[in-house]
């Protein structure tokens, strides 16, 4: 996979035409929990506008919460509140939490996949009529994601040659089958080798 620096706004296609599924709380995007309300209060005191919240919310959960593969972390979290607490998680997990904090700002967030070796997560964001992909996974050499809403910075650009590619779907909720495989792991190390390789 390639660092994705810059490209235009994919086209995604909602897997419902109710908006208000794009805010609504769960069980694993639990923005009603006194951890992510916390945190959401504390973003917005100095963010100016939604705008400037979606960033300092995109940012807090790139730079604050280590990717756990990154950081050697064998915890596996797929709660938002669970990730911002124990401050870890893989690309699906903060992708979560990420949907958290925004949501409990009334911004409407979706999930989005990816597919590499294995499925890659991240959200998306609406603003001004429109969907904007983010992916909160974490910077580290060769990957430079970063908040934007005038052409994508994504973490990696699928390579088509190499039978990757962009899901073109937008999950109001976690897709099942990463929900499943994380849910089900005792650690890390056994997550890693049920990861899927496709939805």
């Amino acid at each position: 996979m390639a660092a994705f620096l810059c490209s235009a706004r994919m086209e995604l296609i909602q897997n419902t035409t109710d908006l208000s599924a794009y805010l609504a709380a769960d069980d694993v995007v639990d923005h009603h929990h006194p951890r992510v309300r916390e945190t959401a209060a504390l973003l917005a005191k100095d963010a100016t506008d939604s705008y400037d919240y979606a960033r300092s919310a995109f940012e807090f959960v790139r730079d604050t919460i280590p990717h756990s593969h990154d950081s050697g972390d064998l915890r596996v979290t797929w709660r938002a509140s669970d990730v911002l607490e124990r401050r870890t998680g893989i690309c699906f997990a903060k992708a979560h939490a990420l949907a958290a904090l925004l949501r409990a700002e009334d911004i409407p967030t979706g999930f989005c996949y990816q597919r590499f070796e294995e499925v890659h997560g991240l959200v998306a964001v609406r603003f001004d009529g429109a969907w904007h992909r983010q992916d909160p996974r974490g910077n580290k050499p060769g990957v430079d994601a970063q908040f934007s809403l005038d052409g994508e910075r994504l973490a990696f650009t699928p390579d088509p040659e190499s039978n990757e590619l962009d899901y073109p779907v937008l999950y109001a909720e976690p897709h099942p089958v990463v929900l499943d495989v994380l849910k089900a792991a005792p650690d890390r190390p056994a997550l890693w080798k049920t990861l899927p390789t496709a939805l």
